[in-house]
């Protein structure tokens, strides 16, 4: 066998063993950590039969959405792609130009807390929950076409009352918007 199929069933092997450790790796990453180029990845994904990334983001976002009790598909905004009820999420968004102010490329607020609030809501075991309080801060600009992954984990459960933080952030790891909620399950 000669040693380029040798080296390329290796790496087809890691490849696997790479993306069940981090199924949201993209096409450029897998390349960096193997040390070939894109292409070479994107035939590797295709002779193994891994989807792109957004296909593996979508598959995962539509087994996780069933487990969500307290809002609909389409009132969450963002892709979940992990949760936990009661404990941890995690959700995914590529931001668009519809999503920006008219002048600059910055996406507006109201988008980023809505990925925040409904990730925040998705969490909660109950039919229906409300903030009660949210205290939140934007600590960097979002600007179109950004990867915005969220992270929500409880920090403390009362009765029906929930206490959460979520934080957004991009795809070097750089805090965007943080925020902590109090939520009221309501039956």
């Amino acid at each position: 066998m000669p040693r380029n199929d040798t080296a390329r069933k290796v790496r087809n092997q890691r490849i696997i063993e790479y993306l069940n450790d981090n199924p949201f790796a993209t096409d450029q990453k897998l390349a960096e950590h193997f040390k070939v180029s894109v292409n070479t990845i994107r035939l590797d994904r295709a002779r193994l039969g891994i989807k792109e990334l957004r296909e593996r983001v979508k598959v995962r976002a539509s087994e996780n959405i069933k487990k969500v009790q307290s809002l609909s598909q389409k009132e969450i905004i963002g892709d979940i792609i992990e949760i936990i009820p009661g404990e941890r999420a995690v959700s995914v968004l590529e931001t668009k130009e519809y999503m920006c102010f008219d002048k600059v490329n910055v996406v507006k607020g109201y988008n980023i807390y809505s990925m925040a609030e409904s990730l925040a809501i998705s969490i909660i075991p109950t039919k229906v929950a409300l903030v009660g309080v949210a205290n939140i801060k934007y600590v960097k600009k979002i600007l179109k076409n950004e990867t915005l992954y969220a992270t929500a984990e409880v920090k403390k459960k009362r009765d029906k009352n929930y206490i959460l933080w979520v934080v957004i952030y991009n795809k070097e790891k750089e805090v965007k918007f943080k925020s902590k909620f109090i939520l009221k399950g309501i039956e």
